[in-house]
């Protein structure tokens, strides 16, 4: 009895330790995420042609969203902008397809879903649920593509610059996502996020 106590004991106080370290992980990886507007291509496809296809289609959105988000100071006014632009990010995405001789339809909208863990060249955005524009190339059954539009990570020169997000996330939100040392803090991050969000 005494040993099962202890062995209890144990397990109780690991939990407890374990909580406490990832908890705050938790928490301010839910902060990231909710300032954070994300880009997520669908293709139509895993062939050779549809994801080289995708990509053609990612260039061409980039390229037209450098500067869109120019004067949004925070997510919700990407959720705008990217919504008043539906229209053209589909036109565009659609014209690249036909050019290569393609013809899929796409969908495009602006909505929230869960992310995995992302790890860039220069930082990692823990797993959650984010505000994304969602473009689906055909029957959306390939692998995707994503990046980060507010802030301009990715969109502005292409670039995977951590610096992009200062005056968007605090300073200790952009150290969490510099830090090599959070790798088992997002892994844990991540079940959690993926547990809660197939739990809606």
């Amino acid at each position: 009895m005494k040993r099962k106590f202890i062995v209890f004991s144990a397990v109780f106080l690991c939990s407890v330790i374990l909580v406490s370290a990832v908890t705050p992980a938790i928490t301010m990886s839910e902060s990231i995420s909710a300032k954070v507007f994300r880009l997520h291509i669908v293709a139509n496809s895993d062939s050779d042609t549809d994801q080289a296809l995708k990509m053609k289609v990612k260039d061409k959105i980039i390229s037209f969203s450098s500067g869109l988000y120019d004067n949004c100071e925070n997510v919700q006014d990407a959720i705008k902008v990217s919504q008043d632009n539906v229209y053209n990010f589909k036109q565009i995405a659609q014209k690249v397809i036909a050019f290569y001789d393609y013809d899929y339809d796409t969908k495009v909208y602006v909505t929230k879903e869960f992310f995995p863990t992302r790890k860039y060249d220069n930082f990692t955005l823990p797993a959650g649920e984010y505000d994304c524009l969602k473009i689906i190339i055909g029957e959306g059954k390939g692998h995707n593509w994503w990046c980060v539009m507010f802030p301009e990570v990715c969109v502005s020169a292409y670039s995977e610059k951590s610096d992009k997000f200062e005056g968007c996330l605090t300073e200790e939100e952009i150290k969490m996502i510099q830090s090599k040392g959070y790798a088992v803090r997002f892994k844990a991050v991540e079940i959690y996020e993926r547990f809660k969000s197939k739990r809606k």
